[in-house]
Parts: C-alpha cells; structure tokens; sequence
C-alpha cells in the first residue's frame, strides 16, 4: 500500500463501491477512486469510462465492460445490477466504475437500490460530473454572476429512449439561464424547437462539447436557432455535454485547454465557430 493510501478505507470482501471516473482524464479522478482501483478484485466499468483509467487497477483484476450506448446493444440494467450482486456475493471486492459521478444520470440509484434489496454493503463514491468538469475543460463555467444564477441540468432522453415528456420544458425555458444536458445529441431538433417555442431566443449562444477533458475533446459553438443544422455539418459523434446560454460566450477568454494545446479557430459564413484540439480542428 502507498504512503497517501494509508489513511484512506480499505475494501472489503463481498463489498460493492459505486465510483464516479469523472469525465474522462484519468487526473481527475478522486484519491478514493484510485483507492479503490488499486484494491479491487473485480471492476465493472460502463462504456464512458476512459481506459487509460484502469491503470491503476492491480494486476490479475477482473475486469467487465458493461457499457450502455443510444442506439447500440448493450445489457439491460437489471443484468449489470445482479452480475454486481453475484460478484460480491462470490467474495470479491467490487468496484462498479461510472464515467463522471454515479448519482447524476449514471443509474447509480438503481445499481444500489438493487444491492439494497439483496443486501450487499456498498459505499458511493461521488465522481465530477461531465457537466460541469466537462465544460470547465472547454472553457465554459456554468455559473458566472454577470449572467446567471441558476443552472438546469437535464437529460436528453428517458427510459424509453424519447424526449423525456415529464420535464417541465416551458419552466425550464423560462426559469434557467444556463441549460446543461446530457445525452440531448439524438433529439437535439424537438429539443431546441420546444425551448424556442417557450421563448428562448433562437439567438442564444449554445456549445456542444464531445469526448470531454480528453485529448480527443472537440467543441462546437453555435446558436439555439442554428444547433440542429450546424451539428449536422460538423460530423461531431457522442459523447456529448450540451449546454446552453449566455456563458458559451466567456470561452472565447476562458478556452485555457485549447490555448494550451495551440487550438486553431474556424470560422464559417454562418459565423460559428467550431473549434477542437489542435489535431482535430
């Protein structure tokens, strides 16, 4: 064991730790979720875990993919659930890994709800959510007090794959000045035409941000009024954060990771600008 890893908990056998990855660097993983990486018997990681994570992971662990993607076939939730039953009850110490936190979009509630009902000791450890991790590594805070002081984070689609019908659309629209959603890329038209229609102007600057904090990270800026068409120019492809307000516009100052990487800006007749890692713009 490592000298920082003394004071931190132990795993225990049969034990169940819900860890959140964060976004996708493998730096911004907390000091727990490396703990638990370097002590696990078994790791069962979801498809928005970035591999280069698993690093730390001890030689000889199991490791299982059991990644969900829109559209593409994946094992059914109640499946992951129960193989994190049967592994902890084989006697193993077991680390459900979560790309960005387990409790914000990532079915962590249900995974532990379900070691609950078989009674299965578990801890939760919380992970940077893609929504705000994500947008800070492009350049956007999703607060700022000269433009806003709420912030609405949604999702995209429910359970059925849909434009979730029980979000309150005009509320939202009229109550957030900043909207961040997840998994929004699929249904991006009915979404930006509902917070139109609820009185958002079409010029409102908007950001799509794929393969967040990663070195494969692109952004695309564009306006409530112009999303679905530009998204189907640029060729972007999820994973997406998409937030929308007038914060987009600080990352014309705050882009501190693409200056870094010496981003090169593009601007279209339309006047967007997608811009993305040096090797991608």
């Amino acid at each position: 064991m490592s000298d920082w890893q003394a004071g931190l908990p132990g795993m225990k056998p049969g034990e169940v730790w819900l860890v959140g990855a964060g976004p996708g660097d493998p730096g911004l993983l907390t000091l727990h979720a490396a703990n638990a990486l370097m002590q696990a018997d078994a790791i069962v990681h979801d498809a928005l875990v970035n591999v280069d994570c698993l690093r730390f992971a001890r030689p000889g662990v199991l490791i299982e993919h059991a990644g969900k993607r829109g559209g593409k076939p994946s094992p059914k939730q109640r499946d992951i659930s129960l193989r994190l039953v049967e592994l902890a009850r084989a006697g193993h110490r077991v680390l459900r890994l979560k790309g960005g936190d387990p409790f914000v979009f990532g079915r962590g509630g249900e995974e532990a709800l379900t070691l609950v009902e078989h009674h299965i000791p578990f801890r939760v450890v919380p992970g940077i959510t893609a929504g705000i991790g994500g947008l800070a590594y492009a350049g956007i805070p999703v607060t700022h007090r000269d433009t806003n002081h709420t912030v609405t984070f949604l999702t995209g689609h429910d359970a059925s794959g849909l434009v979730p019908d029980r979000i309150d659309w005009d509320g939202v629209a009229r109550g957030s000045k900043v909207i961040v959603m997840y998994m929004a890329m699929k249904h991006i038209a009915s979404i930006t035409a509902r917070l139109i229609e609820a009185g958002r102007s079409r010029d409102e600057p908007m950001a799509f941000v794929t393969d967040a904090s990663t070195d494969h990270q692109q952004v695309l800026e564009t306006t409530l009024g112009r999303a679905t068409d530009d998204l189907a120019a640029s060729g972007l492809e999820p994973p997406a954060i998409v937030v929308v307000g007038e914060v987009v516009r600080l990352r014309a100052a705050l882009d501190w990771a693409g200056a870094a990487a010496g981003r090169v800006l593009t601007a279209d007749p339309l006047g967007i600008r997608a811009a993305g890692r040096k090797d991608s713009a």
